[in-house]
């Protein structure tokens, strides 16, 4: 079973994920950030994981380390769940159409973190939500998660856009390469035999 169960608890969060690499996109999140509970339940649905997000945060400050700790809880989350990361495909890449927007991504689950991230400009707010906590979210992903991940704005103009083209297309390029190669007979995807 592909699963993985994080408690992450701090003096600023408390928080409780659950993730099945190998769901149907069901998912329940509760973050206490409308727009974060949103995003998640698309990567949920466009991942095809299953993925439940409860949180309790310091929101009367700001947005910024609930929406932080629930990417490190995340990356932690895939980590557990890959494991060895023994027959999966380990490589994805997405083009993904969202309205005027167009946003490419793509990982490499290579156990070396780093981050590309480029979707500007964004305007400052969605709502209430800082749009500057989009990238937060996902280099606390990548720490946690450690892969190498690229997240390009290639066309776009309205920012709610722009964010959920970006986490639907972080989805479905997340989907393709945590998935099992069926032809890689549960061999590392590295010719160093690890990641």
């Amino acid at each position: 079973m592909r699963t993985a169960e994080i408690n992450r608890k701090t003096a600023e969060t408390d928080i409780r994920l659950s993730l099945d690499l190998d769901g149907a996109g069901k998912s329940a999140v509760d973050t206490g950030v409308g727009f974060l509970d949103h995003m998640l339940t698309l990567f949920a649905a466009h991942g095809r994981f299953d993925l439940t997000v409860s949180a309790k945060g310091d929101t009367q400050v700001d947005d910024h380390h609930t929406v932080e700790d629930i990417g490190i809880a995340l990356g932690q989350a895939f980590a557990q769940a890959l494991g060895d990361k023994a027959g999966i495909v380990r490589y994805g890449d997405t083009i993904l159409p969202m309205d005027e927007s167009l946003i490419l991504t793509a990982v490499d689950l290579s156990g070396r973190s780093h981050l590309s991230f480029d979707l500007a400009p964004l305007s400052e707010k969605v709502g209430t939500f800082d749009t500057e906590l989009v990238k937060e979210f996902w280099l606390a992903f990548v720490r946690n998660c450690p892969c190498s991940l690229h997240i390009r704005k290639l066309a776009g103009l309205n920012t709610h856009h722009i964010i959920e083209g970006a986490f639907k297309s972080a989805a479905r390029t997340m989907g393709q390469a945590c998935a099992i190669d069926q032809a890689a007979a549960g061999r590392i995807p590295s010719t160093k035999g690890v990641l």
